[in-house]
């Protein structure tokens, strides 16, 4: 598998949102992004907060350009806030180093990212491994 399917992504955006079913957290944005960045699937449970959606975006693009699942980004902000404040400037703004974004890899072949928000960051990134795992990948959680 050399690119991301829509097929895999919905696959993995179900079963992250199912994760969250299952351990009655509050309502998930979801959002799975390729390797080049671009939306492959996007969803918001009912009862979503307004910026839940672009959180989770953040979380995956932030994971993407920095090729560092988020709990990664998370960690180097606390360790160089200058680097991750200049980063994010360069990104327009665009990158959220929280957990909750985790790329997804094949091997060694970086697919895309999976962004999630809406509860805790360390249920929202549980619920994006759990998501990978269920089509079969690796997750990077960083």
């Amino acid at each position: 598998m050399a690119d991301l399917t829509l097929d895999t992504a919905r696959k993995i955006l179900d079963a992250t949102l199912a994760k969250g079913i299952e351990k009655k957290l509050k309502p998930l944005a979801v959002i799975v992004l390729d390797a080049r960045g671009c939306l492959k699937a996007a969803a918001a449970q009912d009862g979503t907060s307004l910026m839940r959606a672009e959180v989770a975006h953040g979380k995956a693009y932030g994971a993407l350009a920095l090729g560092l699942g988020s709990r990664a980004l998370f960690q180097r902000a606390q360790e160089q806030a200058y680097f991750i404040d200049a980063v994010n400037t360069l990104a327009q703004g665009r990158m959220v180093p929280v957990p909750g974004g985790v790329l997804i890899m094949d091997g060694t072949t970086l697919l895309g990212a999976v962004g999630v928000s809406g509860d805790t960051s360390d249920n929202d990134e549980i619920c994006a491994i759990a998501g990978i795992e269920a089509a079969g990948l690796k997750p990077n959680a960083g």
